[in-house]
């Protein structure tokens, strides 16, 4: 599982569909262009909350996945303790991988 994640991580990024950091995931969110959001599970509790609740508000699926050396590795990048996914097909295929389709959506 987690290598097909990581695998349409890095294929979202040379396509241009990823945004990483806090500051750029959040205006992806505001700018309703996030499909998914994924957070760090070494994330701290501050940014984890803040996601869930963004991402509640605005009904984007959201994920705990990875840590942050993961997630940046998988981009291709440092760290990163959050990303989302601008496309809705790449979005659709991490979700069936990571849920079985059934994302945390507008669910706490």
């Amino acid at each position: 599982m987690q290598n097909k994640v990581l695998g349409l991580l890095g294929l979202s990024m040379k396509a241009g569909k990823v945004k990483a950091g806090e500051f750029s995931v959040e205006k992806s969110i505001k700018a309703h262009k996030a499909k998914l959001v994924l957070v760090a599970v070494d994330a701290s509790e501050n940014t984890e909350k803040k996601f869930r609740q963004s991402c509640f508000y605005y009904h984007i699926p959201i994920f705990s996945y990875g840590s942050k050396e993961e997630l940046g590795r998988g981009i291709g990048k440092e760290m990163r303790s959050s990303l989302c996914i601008e496309d809705e097909g790449f979005a659709k295929r991490m979700i069936e991988i990571l849920d079985g389709g059934n994302a945390d959506v507008g669910r706490e």
